[in-house]
């Protein structure tokens, strides 16, 4: 098969686990591991498909922001997602866990964008003007692929291992706290099951901001005023169990709940 049908086909297969809810095999088996541009276009054809059918474009997510794991994948930088209007939680409500493929919880911050960034050529400058205001932020990430058996063309193809998101609900601005040295603390029912800070995401939250910016900028999906960036964890991912309840505590921003169902609802 050409690397076309091949892209085609995987496509296919992720899109069939969205909407059987069946993790598939490695899609790496088509475009192989290390071809980053097909893993990219496999996720446009299901961006398109989910557009499509009526799902509402709401911002992007950052993946891959701790060098540690970066390292692991064979990359140099991070990847990036789609994020859509039903995945967003409410602080506190309950996430159906029949929903969710092999759930993962990490703590994020959240920025909101107040205007366009059209713009290839931008600076730091550019990124700090234009965010509105920060949020905490849980990301609920989730593999489409069977048993998290993920290479970087698996992650990437499947929309960066996206699932849900919820945002706390007290914006804060972005020159009253410090995205680097912030620290972060997510709890399980009141016990630690990750801790890390600011600098754990590609040395600060608005670096990746900056780099996601840049690369929407040029791939035809510019950020747009109202877009929500999820900037990259700030500390280890946790296992969602059913029924369990997480909260995020990042210094200067606040707190933010996920809260899951039990298994069979």
């Amino acid at each position: 098969m050409s690397q076309e049908e091949n892209i085609k086909l995987a496509a296919d297969q992720l899109w069939s686990a969205w909407e059987t809810g069946t993790p598939v095999a490695p899609i790496r088996e088509f475009i192989g591991e290390s071809d980053v541009d097909a893993a990219y276009a496999v996720q446009e054809i299901n961006t398109k498909r989910l557009v499509e059918s009526g799902r509402r474009l709401t911002g992007r997510k950052i993946g891959l922001t701790a060098k540690v794991v970066q390292k692991q994948l064979g990359v140099d930088q991070p990847d990036y997602g789609m994020l859509y209007a039903d995945m967003d939680i409410a602080d506190g409500e309950e996430i159906p866990y029949s929903k969710c493929f092999q759930p993962k919880v990490e703590a994020e911050i959240a920025f909101v964008i107040a205007h366009d960034l059209t713009e290839e050529q931008l600076t730091m400058v550019d990124i700090i003007s234009a965010i509105d205001y920060a949020l905490p932020a849980i990301e609920v990430v989730g593999s489409r692929v069977k048993d998290w058996d993920i290479k970087i063309t698996d992650t990437i193809a499947d929309n960066a291992s996206s699932g849900f998101y919820v945002l706390g609900q007290t914006p804060v601005l972005i020159g009253d706290f410090d995205p680097r040295l912030c620290g972060m603390a997510m709890f399980k029912e009141g016990e630690p099951v990750s801790v890390g800070a600011g600098a754990a995401c590609l040395g600060s939250p608005l670096n990746a901001t900056l780099w996601l910016a840049k690369v929407m900028a040029k791939s035809g999906y510019p950020l747009r005023a109202g877009d929500v960036v999820l900037s990259g964890a700030l500390g280890p991912m946790v296992v969602a169990e059913p029924g369990g309840v997480y909260e995020a505590r990042i210094e200067g921003l606040g707190s933010v709940r996920a809260v899951f169902s039990s298994e069979d609802k």
